[in-house]
């Protein structure tokens, strides 16, 4: 059986992971004042976002996330022609309306893929799975990585979905912003009253951000720290005791809104890198979505893995 994955472009991945295995991105457009962008994690159009400096304008920004038809036309045009099966894992459905769109996508594709694949007298049913990940951004990547192992090892369908679902339900996403003001005005923008003023006035004036924790489709702040160098170096901390405590999936995947040569510069790196080294864990760096960025800010780093259900320690 021919396995494929779909991903929607909020998924934080690197870009040779996403080539390697052949994922399909669903993509999102992007409109920031007359200026369009294709976010579908092509690495020159991340940067042209980049280049653009869009950052200080893009919280009035409007996004389109992949509509239904779209997504029946990726997979009655292209998919059930390459694949058997098909599972698309999205970012929390609480956050987006992808998952609620390609499940719905789903029945079409179901119901009209015969007569596809007997046009090119490809035998056999095809099946698509749709999987939410219950969390954001780089926290979507231990289910989709752990996808791909489990298709190397010749699993079927029903388990796949299975041990997908327990990660998903296990993984965690935690995010730190650069600016308050900037996920304060998005937040606003879009009618979310988790971000206050008063809260973004002190925090800001005090230079405390909040590390926030995407779970179990919920996403809610879990610390403070004084400063985003110390807030990464005590992110980077917290991710080497959870991988030293053990992982579901040996996989640490970080993404950036920005330069990623930067990253391997905050405080903590080093010693996350070690201790996944040691553990023999791997960790990836992704650039954050264009998508992602216009909702948390230019700058913001996110962290992902599976881990068993645990206490935050910050």
């Amino acid at each position: 059986m021919r396995m494929g994955l779909a991903i929607d472009a909020s998924c934080d991945l690197p870009q040779a992971f996403i080539k390697e295995h052949d994922i399909a991105v669903m993509p999102i457009a992007v409109h920031v004042d007359k200026d369009t962008f294709k976010d579908d994690r092509n690495p020159a159009e991340i940067q042209r976002f980049l280049d653009q400096k869009m950052g200080s304008r893009s919280h009035s920004a409007s996004t389109e996330p992949c509509s239904v038809e779209d997504v029946q036309k990726l997979f009655l045009e292209k998919l059930v022609l390459e694949k058997d099966c098909v599972f698309c894992l999205t970012i929390t459905a609480t956050r987006s309306p992808i998952n609620d769109h390609v499940i719905k996508a789903s029945f079409a594709v179901l119901k009209h893929y015969r007569d596809v694949r007997d046009q090119t007298t490809m035998p056999g049913p095809f099946l698509m799975r749709v999987i939410d990940t219950r969390t954001l951004f780089a926290g979507a990547a231990p289910a989709i990585v752990e996808a791909t192992r489990l298709f190397k090892s010749g699993e079927a369908p029903a388990a796949i979905r299975e041990r997908l679902t327990y990660v998903a339900n296990n993984s965690y996403g935690y995010m730190l912003p650069r600016d308050l003001y900037y996920l304060r005005a998005r937040a606003k923008t879009k009618g979310d009253r988790s971000v206050g003023l008063f809260s973004a006035v002190m925090g800001s004036a005090l230079d405390i951000k909040p590390l926030l924790r995407g779970y179990r489709g919920e996403t809610a702040p879990v610390g403070k720290v004084r400063g985003f160098e110390h807030g990464a170096e005590t992110l980077f901390d917290y991710v080497c005791k959870r991988v030293h405590a053990g992982l579901l999936v040996p996989v640490v995947c970080i993404s950036y809104g920005g330069d990623l040569a930067d990253v391997p510069k905050l405080p903590g790196f080093e010693a996350l890198k070690a201790a996944c080294e040691e553990c023999k864990v791997e960790l990836m760096i992704a650039p954050m979505s264009i998508t992602g960025m216009v909702n948390v800010g230019e700058g913001a780093l996110t962290v992902g893995f599976a881990a068993e259900e645990h206490v935050v320690e910050f």
